[in-house]
């Protein structure tokens, strides 16, 4: 049984692994961050599909976090002061704004600083 959550990202995306490396330079959240290309994803209860799609927080007990509220709760489990901005990502209306800003960078990161071609996300079904 783990102990520690875990912070599913893109490993083949460059700026889905630069934002998750300064993360733990910076912001040092409590968790292992883990590429989901390494990984037994069924064991972690997510589809390759939704790894594709969005970054993931797995707790020890299995629960499911994606986007901006893996986001949230990465900051949140950093402690103070990265807990404060990772509180208010949890409530609405902040909780909306995140998850539409996630969206249109997680839609858009093949375009942003530090991307290659397999940073681009496929829409979804």
């Amino acid at each position: 049984m783990r102990t520690r959550p875990v912070l599913i990202y893109d490993g083949d995306c460059g700026f889905c692994t630069t934002s998750v490396a300064f993360a733990h330079r910076r912001v040092r959240p409590r968790c292992d961050a883990l590429p989901w290309q390494s990984l037994d994803l069924d064991a972690y209860g997510v589809t390759q599909e939704r790894a594709e799609h969005e970054a993931l927080w797995v707790t020890p007990t299995g629960q499911v976090y994606g986007g901006a509220q893996a986001v949230a709760k990465a900051l949140l489990s950093a402690g103070a002061p990265w807990s404060v901005p990772g509180a208010l990502l949890t409530l609405p209306p902040l909780r909306w704004a995140a998850r539409a800003a996630y969206r249109l960078i997680a839609d858009n990161r093949h375009r942003l600083p530090g991307s290659t071609a397999a940073c681009a996300v496929r829409p979804r079904a």
